[in-house]
């Protein structure tokens, strides 16, 4: 059985680094998708529930801040 040269090892541990990069980066675009879709559905249940005072808020804020926020129509 042969043994791997230092520079095979470094290479290999190279891919291994840049596949769990990846993993990572993968879980954490999940994370933020996540928190995205959760705040979301708070918005929208908070504009659908009858307190009419609270609703006005957000509605004139949303209108306020969305358009500069948003990059594209």
């Amino acid at each position: 059985m042969t043994r791997k040269s230092i520079e095979e090892r470094l290479a290999q541990l190279d891919a291994q680094r840049q596949t769990l990069k990846a993993r990572l980066g993968k879980q954490e675009r999940a994370r933020d998708t996540r928190r995205k879709v959760l705040l979301g559905a708070l918005v929208l249940h908070r504009l659908g529930e009858d307190n009419r005072e609270f609703d006005k808020t957000l509605r004139e804020w949303l209108q306020r801040e969305l358009p500069g926020f948003l990059a594209r129509p």
